[in-house]
């Protein structure tokens, strides 16, 4: 068992308690010594996590947020230099952060020790199914076409994703799932992807709902199958992987946490606010526009959530060969 996951149970038992119901505890109690919290995105601007943090923390600071919050992005190693502002901010409710699945694919490949359990579990709120699209110039145009050009050229198609992140990892267990070798290109973060993927300097990658749907309507891109449980109402003719014979479901989760040893108190108040955020009904349009859905974990639900995630994990990297935990 990896070191850090030995921390499980100090996270879990840091969140005990902040449950939906926050009991005595008033949202709006606490007292910061700031008026404004920063909320470290670990990408750069412009990109999906960028866009679906600041749609959280705009609605809450519509909703009355005190402090009030701002995004600080803080892009380079692959969202490892942002986790570790993160992880080293003062545990005064004055610092957040925005946190995917990225923190598991990192520790796993051995790109760093930080995992879930380095900071306080808040709150999940969108989950973006994942979508695998091909420049123009690429020599398929779904899953079972790849797979065949894979098998007849191993290592030659060129996967962009951002090695240790969930980019990566998807990319991963599509070429696992169509037993077939790629060649994988590192990007810091969606947007530098994305130009690569247009200028067909690369073959695939993984794209949202809304770009997915944009490019190739405009025909800059070949969608090639929708990693989700259902088709997308976005591009309503792509099929699933499992549509085309693969059973493969893939999503980025991202959420809010803090640093270890922040008070429960500035936990709970955090999550009352995440609570109203994610029922606000203007919120959860603007988040169901932009491709994704609102899936809401608070508190304890949300650290057992990683907990299981994180297991689930260690299995995947190990069956794929890329573990170089502990």
């Amino acid at each position: 068992m990896h070191s850090l996951h030995k921390l499980t149970v100090f996270a879990a038992a840091a969140v005990v308690g902040a449950t939906m119901t926050i009991g005595a505890t008033s949202a709006y109690a606490v007292e910061f010594p700031c008026r404004t919290a920063r909320v470290i995105v670990p990408w750069g601007a412009g990109g999906e996590s960028d866009l679906l943090g600041r749609m959280a923390v705009d609605a809450a600071n519509r909703l009355g947020a005190n402090p009030q919050l701002q995004v600080v992005t803080v892009s380079g190693q692959g969202g490892l230099k942002g986790t570790k502002q993160a992880m080293e901010a003062r545990p005064d409710g004055c610092t957040l952060f925005n946190i995917h699945q990225h923190i598991l694919a990192s520790n796993l490949t051995g790109r760093t020790d930080m995992n879930w359990n380095s900071f306080i579990p808040v709150a999940n709120m969108t989950s973006t199914a994942s979508i695998i699209a091909a420049g123009t110039d690429a020599p398929f145009s779904n899953y079972k076409e790849m797979r065949a050009y894979g098998k007849a050229n191993p290592n030659t198609i060129l996967a962009g994703g951002t090695l240790g992140s969930t980019s990566h990892f998807s990319l991963l267990l599509v070429a696992d799932k169509l037993d077939i070798k790629m060649k994988y290109i590192s990007y810091d973060g969606t947007a530098d992807r994305m130009k690569a993927l247009l200028a067909n300097t690369i073959h695939i990658g993984q794209v949202s709902e809304v770009t997915a749907a944009k490019h190739a309507e405009a025909g800059r891109l070949k969608l090639l199958a929708m990693n989700y449980g259902k088709r997308s109402t976005r591009v309503p003719d792509l099929p699933t992987a499992q549509e085309q014979g693969f059973d493969l479901e893939i999503a980025t989760d991202r959420g809010f946490m803090l640093p270890l040893e922040t008070p429960q108190e500035v936990v709970d108040h955090y999550i009352a606010l995440f609570k109203k955020v994610a029922s606000d009904p203007q919120y959860v349009e603007t988040v169901t526009k932009q491709g994704s859905f609102v899936v809401p974990r608070f508190g304890e639900d949300y650290a057992k959530w990683w907990d299981a995630t994180y297991t689930d994990w260690v299995r995947i990297a190990k069956n794929l060969g890329v573990y170089k935990g502990s």
